[in-house]
């Protein structure tokens, strides 16, 4: 075999056409040898001679894409000093673009032995680990562009791709869980009619199934276990080709980029799938012990953990900066995909023991010409000190608003002393979120996620059922902000169904009223329901996966959720792109007259009102008038006036039309409740009755404010009639008429 010197760069296997590339970075290694697997498992051996700043290379001519490999790092193995290398193990390339195989619970996987932890163990892992895959760069994107939706006009939908797709009955069954069924048209069209614009695909990098786990007969679902950055997860390949996933992968993006939705990626950088002392010797431990991972100062053999999983990335080494760097670039430029959404994103920022929001990960995210623009999504919290930083992130962030979850929770099932979170929450968050010359944007707005209740779950139980899981319960959280309505589970009493279907609804014109970015989570607009269990992480089975078999109450669900996001899309009122100018968090009008809030009784409300602990009703007036912003070609942006009346009491309340206009004439154009049948015409002074527990919304067109804009355009312009082109300004176009008949109940 010839073996060239090779280069350092680009680290890990790179195919050039005629040959491959194999770059590792090993400060602390005395010798690597590349160890390549044929078919039948026999192993060949090359030794890296070459080294340049801690990387050994070499090139070998004719290996092609397919070719499996490893590499043996020999060094030392001194834990007490945070060195574990132990050449018995053949080890992941941290830069493999594909993975084969999986992690087995064999002896040969760890370096101590079982029997006595004081041993070390070194037994041959080959044939019990997973080995890399040196795969083709090339692909037809053709056409691929990205959607590039702006923030403000986007809807996230957070998808499990094998749940998603595991029962769909129009995806063929040799489809379904993989790429290829989650790029089949059948799904693509489902989330394009609903009105989503981005997919948020839970984690697809390639991860480890806990042996644990396996022992009990479950799996890691969830996949927050990483061990390969580079390498889209094997077991959702559709061929089980060797390398298959990367361009079946690659075929989903270009599918979704077609239909006009983007790619995001949750992504896992804060830990790896090793975990602590204890865990098996895969890939960074034996290569790099103290560069990969942050270790206790003073006690080197153990990990610092904030992440629950028994390590952290060290984040104040270059070499784990470099890493993660790398693979965010490889996943926009090479991948295609449009975004991430960082799981606990607090940990990626400590450098020492603090969260800094100086840190040298903020630092070049902030620099990097690509990394910097695409979507960046955070999870902004960590189990460690200090973790919880919901609206303590740079200006490039968005963040997942753990705060609008839990006002919103509190104040539907009836909460005290909420009034003034609620309108905080509803209107952008600017509490959390302007001090840092962030957006309303800046806010992605949830109700639920896959960490929890599923929202069906969520007005259905009151306590978790995590028995499945195997914990004892002891798994999952105890605080989930939820309220079944009076019966635990499934129940047959119709007022307690009725109710829990205009909660669900509730919680849906909420969100999708609200500022910010809204995500759905998987499954929500079908009133998905995993029977209570609020942690279904190992649950890779029917608990979990999305039930298509659809009846009444999910058509309704369906339908409802379809038509709000209608309405929301065309309605630029309830996607504002800047705060409202006046104090939106404690009512009063502002000075542009952008928004207002009201008594149920037509009255402003006052610091009284909004103080007053059991008040759980209010009106919100939006002026489509006074949307300050201008659209993409600099025009102003004139929208429909709207009432949003909101009753989370136990009462039915009657709601008075306030004097916003005297020629105000308001039209009801969804109610959350199904047996309020929508109708007639409001003025000033007017009663509308709005049933405990829901939202009804009402439309003024604002012809007053539209007459005005194409008056002064045409004055602009020196000539009479109507102004057309380019130069129109932009208005709302949904009418209630419409809306009614997506949203209207079919019991009506």
């Amino acid at each position: 075999m010839e073996i060239w010197p090779g280069k350092p760069y680009p680290l890990g296997a790179t195919f050039d056409g005629t040959g491959t590339n194999f770059a590792i970075f090993s400060s602390v290694a005395e010798m690597i040898e590349l160890c390549l697997i044929d078919d039948d498992g026999k192993e060949s051996r090359v030794e890296l001679r070459e080294v340049d700043a801690f990387v050994w290379h070499c090139y070998l001519p004719g290996i092609r894409p397919g070719q499996r490999y490893g590499f043996r790092v020999h060094g030392p193995f001194d834990p007490e000093n945070g060195h574990r290398c132990d050449p018995s193990k053949i080890l992941l390339d941290p830069y493999a673009k594909a993975i084969e195989g999986q992690v087995d619970n064999h002896q040969a996987n760890f370096s101590y032995d079982f029997h006595d932890h004081t041993q070390r163990a070194q037994l041959d892992s080959l044939g019990h680990t997973m080995l890399s895959v040196v795969v083709n760069p090339f692909f037809d994107w053709g056409h691929d562009r990205p959607p590039k939706h702006e923030y403000h006009n986007t809807i996230i939908y957070e998808a499990h791709l094998k749940g998603m797709t595991a029962l769909h009955p129009d995806i063929p069954e040799d489809l379904r869980g993989t790429y290829m069924g989650m790029a089949h048209p059948a799904m693509v069209n489902y989330l394009k009619d609903l009105g989503i614009t981005a997919v948020e695909l839970m984690p697809i990098h390639q991860f480890v199934n806990d042996t644990s786990l396996q022992d009990k007969g479950l799996s890691n679902y969830w996949g927050y276990n990483t061990i390969g950055f580079f390498a889209p997860q094997n077991t959702y390949s559709s061929s089980g080709e060797v390398g298959s996933q990367v361009e079946e992968f690659k075929a989903m993006v270009k599918a979704y980029h077609a239909a006009d939705i983007e790619v995001i990626l949750d992504v896992v950088y804060n830990h790896t799938a090793e975990g602590n002392h204890m865990g098996p010797t895969l890939s960074f431990r034996g290569i790099d012990n103290r560069a990969y991972y942050r270790l206790v100062d003073g006690d080197l053999a153990h990990y610092f953990d904030t992440t629950g999983t028994g390590n952290s990335l060290n984040m104040s080494s270059p070499h784990s900066l470099q890493l993660i760097m790398d693979s965010l670039r490889y996943w926009v430029v090479d991948m295609h995909v449009d975004g991430f959404r960082f799981d606990l994103a607090s940990t990626l920022a400590r450098e020492l023991h603090a969260v800094d929001k100086l840190s040298a990960f903020f630092d070049i995210i902030q620099q990097d010409p690509i990394i910097s623009q695409v979507k960046l999504i955070a999870e902004p919290w960590d189990v460690g000190e200090g973790g919880y930083n919901v609206g303590e992130f740079p200006p490039l962030w968005t963040e997942w608003n753990g705060n609008y979850r839990d006002t919103m929770r509190d104040f539907w099932r009836g909460e005290p002393a909420v009034l003034s979170q609620f309108a905080s929450r509803l209107t952008g968050s600017s509490d959390l979120y302007e001090h840092s010359g962030r957006r309303p944007f800046a806010s992605i707005n949830f109700i639920t996620a896959h960490d929890g209740f599923t929202l069906k779950d969520l007005v259905s139980y009151n306590e978790k059922h995590n028995e499945a899981n195997g914990e004892g319960g002891a798994d999952g959280s105890s605080d989930n902000k939820s309220w079944n309505m009076g019966a635990e589970g499934p129940t047959d009493d119709p007022q307690i169904i009725a109710l829990r279907r205009r909660q669900m609804k509730n919680f849906f014109t909420t969100l999708l009223s609200s500022q910010g970015v809204p995500m759905i989570s998987h499954g929500d607009e079908l009133a998905r329901t995993q029977e209570g269990n609020n942690n279904t992480y190992c649950q890779d089975n029917e608990l979990s996966w999305m039930n298509w078999e659809l009846g009444e109450e999910q058509v309704e669900m369906h339908a409802f959720v379809q038509a709000l996001i209608k309405l929301r899309n065309d309605h630029p009122v309830f996607r504002r792109r800047r705060f409202f100018k006046g104090d939106a968090g404690r009512g009063g009008e502002s000075e542009r007259g952008d928004i207002m809030w009201f008594t149920n009784n037509g009255s402003i409300m006052k610091d009284e009102d909004w103080d007053t602990w059991f008040a759980r009703s209010l009106m919100v007036y939006l002026n489509g008038g006074r949307i300050a912003e201008p659209d993409a070609r600099g025009s102003k942006v004139i929208d429909d006036d709207f009432l949003l009346a909101y009753n989370a009491s136990a009462e039915d309340l009657d709601f008075t039309i306030p004097g916003t206009d005297t020629n105000a004439i308001w039209r009801p154009v969804l109610c959350t409740d199904a047996d309020r049948e929508l109708g007639g015409e409001y003025g000033i002074g007017d009663v509308f009755p709005v049933t405990s527990r829901s939202i009804t919304i009402l439309i003024r067109h604002n012809t007053t404010e539209r007459n005005l804009m194409e008056g002064e355009l045409r004055s602009t312009l020196n000539g009479p009639g109507s102004v057309t082109g380019d130069g129109a300004p932009t208005v709302g176009t949904l009418s209630e008429t419409s809306v009614r008949d997506h949203v209207a109940s079919p019991h009506r």
